[in-house]
C-alpha cells in the first residue's frame, strides 16, 4: 500500500515538472519577448492619417475565438497562441515593399515573433500537445491577407491595418499566456 502511495506522488510529481504550467521559460522570459513584440509593432507605425475606403476593408476580429481559448486547458491555451504567432509571421512574409517599416525593425520583430512561437511550443510540443491547426482561426488570418492586403494592393495603408491588428492579436495572446504564469 505504501509503495503505492510512493509511486502515485512520483507519477504526479513528474507530471507536474513536465505540465505546461511548469514551463520556465514561459514563467521568466514570455513577458519580456511579448512586450519586446509590442514595442516593436509600435515603432513601425505608420503615422500617415488617409484612411480612405479603410472602413470597408476590415476583417471582424475573432473574439469568440479568444473566448473558446480562455476556457480551454493551459496547454491548449498555449497551442492556440503559438499558431497565432505562427500565422502572424506567415502573413508579415508577404510583400511589404510599400510600407514605411524600418526593414531592420520588421526582421526583429519577425525574430522575436518566431522565437516566442518556438519557446511556446517547446513548452508544451514534448508532450504532444499541439494538436491539429484551428481551422477558424487560420481562415481569419487568410481573410486578412486577401481581403485588406491582396485588395488594396498591398498598400502602405493596408500594412497599417494590418499591424493595428496583429497588436490586438498580440495583447489578446499576451493575456492568454499570463494568465498561466505563476505568480512567486
Amino acid at each position: 500500500m505504501l509503495s503505492r502511495v510512493l509511486f502515485a506522488c512520483v507519477c504526479l510529481g513528474l507530471y507536474s515538472a513536465c505540465s505546461s504550467l511548469s514551463c520556465r521559460w514561459m514563467d521568466q522570459k514570455f513577458s519580456q519577448f511579448s512586450g519586446t513584440s509590442l514595442d516593436l509593432l509600435d515603432m513601425m507605425a505608420n503615422n500617415a492619417t488617409n484612411s480612405t475606403g479603410a472602413e470597408e476593408n476590415t476583417v471582424g476580429f475573432p473574439h469568440h475565438l479568444y473566448h473558446q481559448a480562455s476556457k480551454a486547458s493551459a496547454e491548449d491555451k498555449v497551442a492556440f497562441v503559438v499558431q497565432i504567432l505562427k500565422e502572424v509571421s506567415s502573413l508579415f512574409e508577404e510583400d511589404h515593399s510599400p510600407s514605411s517599416w524600418e526593414e531592420t525593425t520588421e526582421e526583429n520583430f519577425l525574430s522575436v515573433i518566431t522565437q516566442l512561437a518556438d519557446e511556446l511550443h517547446s513548452c508544451v510540443g514534448g508532450q504532444g500537445h499541439i494538436k491539429k491547426k484551428n481551422t477558424k482561426l487560420h481562415m481569419y488570418f487568410k481573410r486578412l491577407s486577401h481581403h485588406i492586403l491582396k485588395k488594396m494592393g498591398h498598400s502602405a495603408e493596408a500594412w497599417e491595418l494590418i499591424r493595428r491588428e496583429i497588436k490586438a492579436h498580440l495583447i489578446r495572446a499576451d493575456h492568454l499566456v499570463s494568465s498561466l504564469l505563476t505568480r512567486n
